[in-house]
């Protein structure tokens, strides 16, 4: 089946390059999305349309035009958020979900991190200056991520014009950000939506986002959901090594598995 990855709030289908590799070699059709604003999508002429509502809209709308009646999702933080909102919006289209580093409840000091840097971050003379700058804005989180690897985070998550780096997303972003009121209610009703999918919860055990005791609740509220945290990792785990993406082909093979037995159990009843 086809998986479908939906990035951060300011970041972009390069995020999941190396995951996509390991899920197409596994089988997998995999579709990676720049939503509105970010990567190399346009910048919308209004920032209020950089909520997560439209970009469920759009995503239900890409869905569609790739002719696909329902993928698996692997949602990185905002990507989860639009997820929860598609499993009420539009849950046939869904048959699992991944939610990597975030939950119904979001913590008050990571969101005011992340508000803090949106649309604040000087401009990079090059991609040396790019580099350290993700490093110094991450490193203390990622203590793992070594020099050579920063540089290539640099390079998923600002664009690149005639090779030079610029912002990855449309600054007008943080207007829409600080619109509303860096406040983001929970999301235990719109989690609720998820429990007729397999869910798999990915933590980095650094982050300041997503909670050990939230992913422990959403275990318990969920009928069929696994979790895993990722070491040396905050916010959001990058997805690119051997353990978080051997959990995630472990988890859509055994939900693609049941969902085989579910059709062929299916068909010999008609």
């Amino acid at each position: 089946h086809t998986v479908l990855c939906l990035p951060g709030l300011t970041r972009n289908s390069r995020d999941f390059t190396r995951l996509a590799e390991t899920l197409a070699s596994n089988g997998h059709r995999v579709i990676s999305v720049d939503y509105r604003g970010r990567g190399r999508s346009e910048h919308d002429t209004d920032w209020r349309n950089y909520s997560p509502f439209i970009e469920a809209l759009d995503i239900t709308d890409l869905v569609a035009r790739e002719h696909e009646a329902a993928v698996h999702i692997v949602g990185t933080s905002r990507g989860g958020l639009i997820a929860m909102i598609l499993a009420a919006l539009r849950p046939t289209m869904m048959l699992s979900v991944t939610m990597n580093d975030i939950g119904p409840r979001i913590e008050a000091n990571g969101l005011a991190r992340i508000v803090g840097y949106v649309g604040r971050i000087p401009a990079p003379i090059d991609w040396a200056d790019a580099a350290r700058t993700v490093a110094d804005i991450n490193g203390r989180d990622f203590p793992n991520v070594s020099a050579a690897e920063w540089d290539v985070l640099a390079r998923q998550w600002f664009n690149d014009s005639h090779g030079r780096p610029v912002a990855g997303y449309d600054p007008a972003l943080a207007r829409a950000l600080t619109a509303s009121n860096s406040v983001i209610p929970e999301m235990w009703p719109q989690f609720r939506a998820l429990a007729r999918f397999p869910l798999l919860v990915v933590r980095g055990d650094n982050s300041d986002l997503l909670s050990a005791e939230t992913v422990a609740k959403m275990c318990r509220l969920h009928p069929d959901a696994r979790s895993i945290e990722v070491p040396g990792e905050g916010h959001a785990p990058l997805l690119r090594d051997d353990y978080s993406q051997n959990a995630i082909t472990k988890f859509l093979r055994d939900v693609d598995r049941k969902l085989g037995v579910a059709w062929a159990h299916r068909a010999r009843c008609h």
